[in-house]
């Protein structure tokens, strides 16, 4: 419904808003209601603050305004985010805390992070310097993408990987170094149904 309507307006917003509230209900078995989400729920607060610093860090003269908003975001949710980075949509946090996405982050939509994710930067140039993180891929708890790295879409990061290198699209990733241990190519496509990726996030 929300891609029919125009980007900007309150029955956009509103579509928005309730788009994040049906994700957080539908990615997290322990949410009880739709007002607990609301009114409980720091990730989902955090996107939301956000996407306001987002939008005035896009206008002319308005980013220390918005990195005071961000900053506001970080008091009180814990979660820091840039306003400079840019996230796509149906993005959840769950637990939230200690959350960190840099500037020049890109994250596609239907992204999932657990606590603790850092999405930050290898270089102190002014340059692309943050991770890009395509659809439908989870990050596990503690986990750190560090530098221009693309994550391939449906790709699954491990909880406290290291991630410094490119993640191909479907792969599940572990270890300090990251390393991909799914799909493993000594496997036959029904073995690899026996191995849920969620055990390694």
């Amino acid at each position: 419904m929300a891609e029919l309507l125009p980007d900007s307006g309150p029955a956009h917003w509103r579509a928005r808003l309730r788009e994040d509230v049906e994700t957080a209900a539908r990615r997290d078995p322990a949410a009880r209601g739709r007002l607990e989400i609301v009114l409980c729920y720091p990730g989902l607060h955090a996107i939301w603050v956000h996407r306001l610093a987002h939008r005035l860090w896009e206008q002319h003269g308005l980013k220390l305004l918005a990195r005071l908003v961000s900053q506001a975001n970080r008091w009180f949710t814990g979660v820091e985010i840039h306003p400079g980075a840019t996230i796509g949509r149906r993005f959840f946090i769950d637990h939230a805390m200690g959350v960190v996405i840099g500037e020049t982050a890109e994250v596609g939509d239907d992204v999932m992070l657990y606590h603790g994710v850092t999405l930050g930067g290898r270089s102190m140039e002014r340059v692309k310097r943050h991770p890009t993180v395509e659809d439908n891929v989870t990050v596990g708890a503690g986990a750190r993408i560090l530098g221009p790295v693309r994550i391939g879409a449906g790709a699954q990061i491990g909880a406290n990987a290291v991630v410094v290198k490119d993640v191909p699209a479907g792969a599940v990733v572990v270890g300090v170094p990251g390393r991909v241990v799914a799909p493993d190519p000594g496997t036959t496509p029904e073995e690899r149904e026996w191995v849920d990726p969620a055990i390694f996030i």
